[in-house]
């Protein structure tokens, strides 16, 4: 029986290419990671894995800065990820050499989604085992953006979205409760979201917020820690109160 999955570039006679597939399987192996855009604020949060001991937690960073108003959260292999924001990063420089613009959020998700997909159609290669989440503000208009990225080059803008591990969990959670908020309420949303599959609450989340005036800001755990704490909060007293009073008796 012939193999369709050897070679990047062979068809399956029903039409996959395995490669890709087993790519995509890879990013939902890897840390889960969702983003919110908000009216004024968006929102990056990923899992991560508890660090050793000796191991320096500052090291291990899965929401980097692509630009002074854009940033990329990704899930999957970690090493394709560096390769790959080294890229966006040189091209951001570039177009701001050669334009004396900075690049709009569409341009340099088209980067990375076109370097991806390249990945996918030509000889002695593997595709790039990571799916991305881009955000920024427009430089033009201000107006904030959030994209997503796959391994087959396909990409898409979001209101709300989720990838990685679980994201299906995630992204359920996102359809049932989002809504068009701003500032604190995003962020809460975002970690709402990280709960749903994330076990023991804010130790094992890194979350970045982007304002327009403020650019990214990674959030300490001190910080994390009281948002988790006030959502935990919350629930219980809607628990409480959909029990209702105690009866008399």
């Amino acid at each position: 029986m012939a193999r369709y999955d050897r070679a990047i570039t062979v068809f399956s006679p029903d039409g996959h290419l395995f490669q890709v597939e087993y790519a995509l399987e890879a990013v939902r192996k890897g840390n889960a990671a969702v983003g919110v855009r908000g009216t004024d604020t968006i929102v990056l949060g990923v899992e991560k894995k508890s660090t050793a001991k000796l191991q320096d937690s500052r090291s291990v960073r899965k929401i980097v800065s692509l630009d002074n108003h854009i940033a990329l959260a990704c899930a999957g292999l970690k090493a394709d990820a560096r390769v790959l924001v080294n890229r966006a990063r040189i091209e951001c420089q570039s177009h701001r050499l050669t334009v004396e613009d900075p690049v709009t959020v569409e341009y340099i998700t088209r980067y990375i989604a076109g370097l991806q997909q390249k990945y996918t159609q030509s000889g002695g290669v593997r595709p790039f085992g990571l799916s991305t989440l881009i955000v920024g503000f427009d430089p033009y208009t201000g107006v904030p953006s959030l994209y997503q990225t796959d391994p087959s080059g396909t990409f898409s803008a979001w209101k709300a979205n989720a990838t990685g591990r679980n994201s299906n969990s995630m992204r359920e959670f996102l359809e049932k409760n989002y809504k068009e908020t701003s500032g604190q309420e995003t962020i809460k949303l975002a970690i709402r979201a990280l709960l749903e599959v994330v076990e023991s609450g804010g130790k094992n989340i890194e979350v970045a917020v982007m304002t327009k005036e403020h650019g990214l800001r990674q959030l300490d755990e001190a910080e994390i820690d009281a948002i988790v704490a006030e959502i935990e909060a919350e629930k219980a007293a809607a628990e409480t109160a959909k029990k209702g009073p105690p009866k008399e008796t």
